[in-house]
């Protein structure tokens, strides 16, 4: 299986996605065709943390106040759920392998990957 989560009025997403050959991925648009219960539980399957999937840098994380609160996994769980802006994106799945979030050391990762 080969796919990516995505937000597309994130440019921070776009530019990624623009920069890697995504042939034969499913793309998933997570505001228009929000995240399932199986596919988040699938996610956890290969983190084993709802934590890991987390965004902290949202701007609703902040005006909740949630980095005052003691968030517990099924917290983690339940807001991104609720809230598609709690998914720390892009996350690519290939095959077994899952990669979360933007910064250089993932994406560099990705690449070698995808890229022969």
């Amino acid at each position: 299986m080969k796919k990516v989560y995505f937000l597309q009025t994130c440019d921070t997403c776009r530019k990624i996605l623009k920069s890697l050959n995504l042939e034969g991925f499913e793309k998933q648009e997570i505001k228009t065709n929000p995240l399932t219960v199986n596919q988040l539980d699938e996610m956890y399957r290969l983190t084993q943390s709802y934590e890991a999937l987390f965004n902290k840098r949202a701007k609703l994380y902040r005006e909740m106040d949630l980095k005052n609160q003691t968030l517990t996994e099924t917290d983690y769980r339940q807001y991104i759920l609720k809230e598609y802006t709690f998914l720390k994106r892009p996350v690519f799945i290939i095959d077994n392998t899952i990669f979360i979030g933007n910064s250089k050391k993932v994406i560099d990762q990705l690449r070698s990957v995808i890229t022969p």
